[in-house]
């Protein structure tokens, strides 16, 4: 048990032994007040264990977001040092090595593969940092949100499938329109695939709709991967919190993705519902009003 804990429930036993005694005495003192001291001290005590509870609850809380920072900050180094790794690799090799055109246009685009990913981390950074701190305005116009999704798809596919890479089947609505941030909401839509390719098996499919219905468009991201559990389901838009736990978790993140998406939705007056995919996997669908 970590010493914060022992402290706490020492501190507690101690005061509730202290409020017994001092009740004993004052009965031995007042024999004829016993109906009154016995009642007035069972509201205290419950008042006091209802108290000390609640405090329980906050100190466990803050322990844990403590632990989900510090998983944060390790994760975000890893990500970090993975794709400049990468980058500093592929460079080298253009410098050192005699390469012709085609080499070097597969390198070269390898690294702004890797570029993008460094950017859609520091984007998704500061834009969870300017939500917790509500600095940031939301700023709404009316805008295609099908080249949007179809632009975040486009630069999101793997034309081909080994090892590492997936394949998205997109169906995409053409010439929906929805009034909105397109920078956050290019965010949700970007999360919510990238999410989708982490959680699943190499050269499985995720696939993406974008359509309308009833007046209302929708956004669904399907995928085959390892799933949600019903218990998490209610947890995972919680900042820095990542499905599965650290001593068994193999995926890459930092878990601000889902915290962004919920909270830009919210903003938008958008919901976004987790439903189990069949076999296997999660679907997630968002609905603009």
């Amino acid at each position: 048990m970590k010493r914060p804990f022992v402290i706490f429930y020492a501190i507690i036993i101690y005061a509730v032994a202290e409020l017994f005694w001092w009740g004993y005495m004052l009965v031995r003192l007042q024999p004829g007040r016993f109906g009154m001291i016995l009642g007035e001290g069972a509201v205290f005590i419950a008042v006091f264990l209802v108290g000390a509870y609640n405090l329980h609850k906050s100190i466990n809380k803050e322990r844990r977001l403590q632990e989900q920072k510090k998983n944060f900050l390790l994760s975000v180094t890893h990500e970090l040092k993975s794709p400049l790794a990468s980058i500093k690799l592929y460079m080298e090799t253009i410098q050192k090595r005699k390469l012709n055109h085609e080499q070097i246009m597969d390198f070269t685009g390898k690294c702004l593969v890797d570029v993008d990913r460094l950017n859609d981390m520091v984007e998704n950074m500061l834009l969870a940092a300017k939500i917790e701190n509500s600095s940031y305005t939301f700023p709404k116009e009316k805008f295609n949100i099908s080249v949007l999704v179809d632009s975040v798809v486009n630069r999101l596919q793997i034309n081909k499938c080994d090892f590492t890479q997936q394949l998205i089947n997109a169906e995409i609505e053409p010439k929906l329109e929805i009034t909105g941030d397109k920078f956050a909401l290019s965010s949700v839509v970007t999360n919510l695939i990238e999410n989708a390719i982490k959680y699943s098996q190499p050269c499985s499919e995720v696939n993406v709709r974008l359509f309308k219905k009833d007046g209302q468009v929708y956004l669904m991201v399907a995928d085959h991967g390892i799933g949600i559990a019903d218990e998490e389901k209610t947890r995972i838009f919680d900042r820095f919190y990542r499905v599965g736990s650290e001593d068994t978790r193999n995926t890459k993140g930092t878990g601000l993705g889902l915290y962004i998406v919920k909270q830009v939705l919210d903003k938008h007056q958008a919901t976004i519902n987790v439903k189990d995919n069949q076999p296997a996997g999660s679907v997630f669908e968002v609905v603009f009003g």
